[in-house]
């Protein structure tokens, strides 16, 4: 059933939710409901189950969190979780857990979040203490069941937040066996971005006439469609951090976010723009909380303008005044473009996309022209003639901006006593040289090579997709690196296994893994090569389907 309920809501209040809960949304700032918020908390609250499509920023976890916050009783722990939510990463499981903690302060509702990587052992002590909801990576929630450490009988609702992640991580099956161990009277909720068939199956199976919302980006009214210029630049792999730079020279953004894949990525990138004169902040899964809040503050604040980040450390992030949305690297999916896009160029401002491709990556721009209807503009990469004209004429803005509002009184003694000894003209060309180097921009004399448009096997190479096929006797792809595990297909090994497990214990989503090849006795994975040591290190500490794996690079492999 589709629902439209929102009519008449103005406020939390009326919503009908608690008053431990009102509370605390006022003590966060919170001074009304998003459409999403509108139209998903009253039928849950009146107990449905629910599907909703949403982007990303439409305020989704509290339009799941406030209603199962609304049912708990606060008398007291019982002997298993209330609810349970399960998403796909690490980073999220945080992130869902604190909103859970600040929305439900008042209630005493006990939260935790169980997911690899963390000491397995303080999941099973704080399970025990007694806990009202749970957050879970599939993986870890398993892993608990086995143990009897995650009783579910006492269940009343169950969570899927986004559900296309996980699934595109390969926790199906996980996902699947979790559901059938709870019990039929709870409650389903499932939020995806994306409602591909694999998720109207998902949802027919173990939901129950669930009511239906769908909320894009953000709607605007009629001759006021998002306006988002979109390009990129073709740049290999070596030019591409003094393409960036360069190309934000030329853009000169208010704010912008610069998506990478990898953490490795976003912290070399902050270092190389901040060296460049730019105010960057790093934001990745490895930072904690209050670093996320002392970043944003600074981006909204005007004191970083560039925003260097993971896709899912930028997950639920709104920066109004945004007006640059940068991706580092070709995103595999469509979907994962239209995501990152759909932040600017809202209620009729203007906004820019922009994306750096190496030459093996151009295919890919044209399978997300193909998927979004939309065109991608390929520019050259500016030259350093380019840089210099467009930094004269940033200060040539200044100046003309001074000129008209600053009280500029006190400096005609000083113009006056320089006409007397040299020409005027030559007075205003030392100001504006002056003007012009205290821009603080780095100096770039360095042509970058312009790469012509390649659509031969160097096209036809570039991955696309997932890229997690099984190949066999080739390579690794161009800036891949592939990990040696000692677990094969004897021992129930899928390639979905293996993205997951890599996916959930380390900061990698599935679309950041290559391909992979499975034999009896070992498995071969590709990961990003910055990405490399951090994957080892994730998996060595973890298992996979219950077994413990020597992971090394492939060099140390045996012979196949």
């Amino acid at each position: 059933m589709t629902l439209n309920v929102s009519d008449g809501v103005t406020s939390f209040a009326d919503l009908g939710l608690r008053s431990e809960l009102l509370d605390a949304l006022s003590g966060l700032g919170y001074e009304e409901p998003t459409p999403i918020q509108r139209e998903a908390i009253p039928p849950l609250m009146q107990g449905s189950d629910l599907v909703g499509q949403a982007a990303t920023g439409t305020g989704k976890t509290a339009a799941f969190a406030l209603p199962v916050l609304q049912q708990m009783s606060g008398d007291g722990r019982g002997a298993g979780p209330a609810a349970l939510v399960l998403v796909p990463t690490r980073e999220l499981a945080v992130q869902v857990s604190q909103a859970f903690h600040s929305y439900g302060r008042g209630l005493g509702v006990q939260v935790v979040p169980i997911y690899g990587g963390q000491p397995i052992g303080w999941q099973i002590k704080a399970l025990k203490r007694g806990v009202d909801v749970v957050v879970a990576t599939p993986g870890r929630a398993l892993d608990h069941m086995g143990r009897g450490t995650l009783p579910l009988d006492h269940l009343k609702a169950v969570v899927l937040d986004e559900a296309d992640e996980m699934l595109d991580m390969g926790f199906a099956e996980d996902i699947e066996e979790i559901l059938q161990a709870t019990p039929e009277d709870r409650q389903t909720v499932l939020f995806s971005a994306t409602m591909r068939p694999r998720i109207e199956k998902l949802a027919g199976r173990y939901l129950r006439d669930p009511a239906r919302i769908q909320m894009g980006r953000e709607a605007v009214a009629a001759g006021e469609a998002p306006l988002v210029r979109q390009s990129a630049y073709v740049v290999s792999r070596a030019h591409k951090p003094a393409a960036l730079g360069r190309v934000l020279d030329i853009e000169a953004p208010t704010a912008a976010i610069v998506f990478c894949r990898t953490r490795d990525e976003v912290d070399q990138l902050t270092e190389t723009l901040n060296g460049r004169g730019y105010r960057a902040e790093a934001l990745h899964g490895g930072m904690s909380q209050e670093h996320r809040d002392r970043v944003m503050g600074r981006l909204r604040s005007g004191t970083a303008e560039l925003l260097i980040a993971t896709d899912v450390a930028a997950r639920g992030l709104d920066i109004e005044q945004l007006t640059h949305v940068v991706n580092y690297n070709v995103p595999s999916a469509s979907d994962s473009y239209v995501h990152r896009i759909g932040r600017v160029g809202r209620a009729g401002r203007e906004g820019v996309a922009i994306t750096l491709a190496e030459p093996r990556e151009h295919r890919m721009l044209k399978a997300i022209e193909r998927a979004t209807k939309q065109r991608i503009t390929v520019e050259k990469v500016p030259t350093v003639a380019d840089l210099r004209a467009r930094r004269l004429e940033l200060t040539r803005a200044v100046l003309q901006e001074s000129i008209l509002e600053d009280d500029l009184e006190q400096f005609r003694v000083v113009v006056e006593s320089l006409a007397e000894e040299f020409d005027v003209v030559e007075v205003a060309l030392a100001a504006v040289k002056l003007a012009s180097d205290s821009s603080g921009a780095a100096t770039d004399e360095e042509e970058i090579p312009q790469i012509a448009q390649k659509t031969g096997r160097e096209g036809r190479d570039a991955r696309q997709g997932t890229g997690r096929q099984e190949r066999r006797g080739r390579g690794p792809s161009q800036g891949m690196t592939r990990l040696f595990l000692s677990v094969g297909r004897n021992a129930g090994i899928r390639p979905q296994d293996l993205v997951g497990a890599v996916a959930n214990e380390s900061s990698l989503t599935g679309r950041d893994i290559g391909a992979i090849e499975i034999t009896d006795r070992f498995s071969l994975v590709e990961v990003p090569e910055s990405a490399a040591d951090e994957v080892i290190a994730a998996l060595k500490r973890s298992t996979i389907k219950g077994k413990k794996a020597t992971v090394r690079r492939e060099r140390d492999a045996p012979k196949r």
